[in-house]
């Protein structure tokens, strides 16, 4: 009787994953671990690179940004308004309309008055043409207040159409000085990404992850790092242990250090055939 394999299921990836819960991947031997740090020190370079250019970009990015969403809500805030104004127009038809229907009924109640029968049939008939006059009164004190706040509405609309004029030659200015930073680094940008695209192809995606993780928890940007001074993490500079020293200079462990996360390599080992 032949026996059934069983399909392994791969764990799906935690983008919070870090080195510590992935030293298994590095576990198959020692030449795949030595060139998967290898890869991981090229990838770390192109994205050093990489944030090099970026850096040379300084605030630019975000301005940019910051002052497009700027329009939007200032553009977002003015429709807003002239819908409530529509809304607004739409009540005084209604409060126009309802006065007309006022001077109807108090045209018809005054018409009436020529054929009373009774002083008590007077009353009830001036009490409804008193009624239907006040009603007139608060549909015209209606009209009267949608008007003047509409007025308001309406200054208001023209106040954030000039502040979009003037954000928007802010952006345009903004726009083109980051358009000439980056064309000038275009082709140096262009190449690094190409070849950081190459080396992150490489590297599975468990890994990538872990990587991306670390790189976006520190302040530097950097992952991966060298020992320092021939005996300190190069990205916190923190002591080694002789052991862990040993190990990284051999190009064949995972080392992390265990005060800020970071991979530890030696580059001389990573470059070795």
């Amino acid at each position: 009787m032949a026996t059934k394999k069983t399909k392994k299921i791969e764990t799906p990836v935690d983008n919070r994953e870090t080195f510590v819960s992935i030293q298994k991947n590095f576990a198959d031997s020692d030449a795949a671990a030595q060139e998967k740090l290898r890869d991981l020190y090229e990838l770390q370079q192109a994205d050093r690179e990489l944030d090099k250019i970026y850096m040379t970009r300084g605030e630019l990015p975000s301005e940019v940004a910051s002052i497009e969403e700027e329009i939007a809500s200032l553009k977002a805030k003015s429709k807003e308004i002239a819908d409530w104004i529509e809304g607004m127009n739409a009540n005084i038809n209604d409060n126009k309309q309802n006065i007309i229907d006022c001077d109807e009924q108090i045209a018809k109640y005054r018409a009436q008055l020529n054929d009373i029968a009774n002083s008590r049939e007077f009353d009830s008939i001036n009490k409804e043409i008193e009624n239907q006059g006040l009603l007139r009164q608060i549909a015209e004190k209606n009209i009267g207040e949608a008007k003047m706040s509409i007025g308001e509405a309406k200054a208001d609309i023209e106040s954030i159409k000039e502040r979009v004029v003037v954000r928007t030659e802010d952006l345009e200015i903004k726009k083109h000085e980051l358009d000439n930073i980056v064309s000038d680094t275009a082709d140096q940008e262009n190449a690094l990404l190409a070849k950081r695209n190459e080396i992150a192809s490489r590297i599975d995606d468990r890994t990538l992850s872990a990587y991306e993780h670390i790189r976006g928890g520190v302040k530097n940007h950097l992952a991966v790092v060298e020992i320092y001074n021939n005996d300190s993490c190069g990205g916190c500079f923190s002591t080694i242990i002789p052991q862990k020293i040993e190990d990284i200079n051999s190009g064949r462990k995972l080392i992390i250090c265990e005060h800020c996360g970071r991979i530890i390599v030696n580059p001389k080992a990573q470059s070795a055939e």
